[in-house]
């Protein structure tokens, strides 16, 4: 009895630091430079995807949900307080405006669903996944890549829905075409990125730590 205590507070303790240590890693992506990829569509490419996939691989789909939250509160104070392009803050905050364009309730929604979704998503595919791909590493690749590929869906939908005549008369072109450029140039190459570095980084720390994981989500 005594040694399956220890066991489950080693588990927890191991667990609250793993998360701790992503947690700022994801700060890191989303507050400094180190977090952006170049684009060529008008929503840059982010790393920041990544520590949220990485917690749904490693700590499970609620862990991974609760770092997406962390990624979308973080993105919300970024485009709050120091937008990267002031022109396109109102889409994630709305605190923000610039001339008449202003944000709204939908401008939450853009900045926090999607966010959440890839730690959900990243999380139950890569544990639903398990019937039909035995492969561990097929498992996180997929479970990476779709993951990512959801925040970028995510926000570009609810452009579409919330703000799609304001930005489209904002960038001069079609709705259908920006959000296809927008896929084009950052969410797959995000994705790809993110089907490389989080089954690197995942599928090493899964084996150190097995061992301590008397319980996964």
């Amino acid at each position: 009895m005594q040694t399956q205590k220890n066991a489950k507070q080693k588990f927890a303790t191991l667990f609250l630091t793993q998360f701790a240590i992503l947690v700022a890693i994801e700060a890191i992506f989303c507050f400094t430079p180190l977090g952006s990829l170049p684009a060529i569509g008008p929503i840059v490419a982010t790393l920041s995807a990544i520590p949220v996939i990485i917690t749904a691989l490693l700590l499970g789909t609620k862990a991974g949900t609760a770092m997406g939250a962390c990624f979308g509160l973080f993105s919300f104070l970024v485009w709050t307080f120091m937008p990267p392009s002031p022109v396109m803050a109102f889409i994630f905050t709305p605190f923000y405006s610039a001339g008449e364009l202003s944000g709204n309730i939908g401008s939450l929604l853009i900045c926090f669903v999607p966010r959440i979704l890839i730690g959900t998503v990243a999380g139950l595919l890569y544990n639903g996944l398990k019937k039909v791909i035995a492969n561990n590493l097929v498992r996180m690749i997929i479970a990476s890549a779709v993951g990512c590929f959801t925040n970028t869906i995510g926000v570009m939908l609810g452009i579409w829905l919330f703000f799609g005549q304001t930005y489209s008369t904002m960038l001069g072109q079609g709705i259908l075409v920006i959000i296809g450029t927008t896929i084009l140039t950052s969410g797959i190459p995000e994705a790809v990125v993110s089907a490389i570095i989080c089954p690197a980084v995942a599928r090493p720390l899964e084996k150190v730590t097995a061992k301590f994981k008397i319980a996964k989500n």
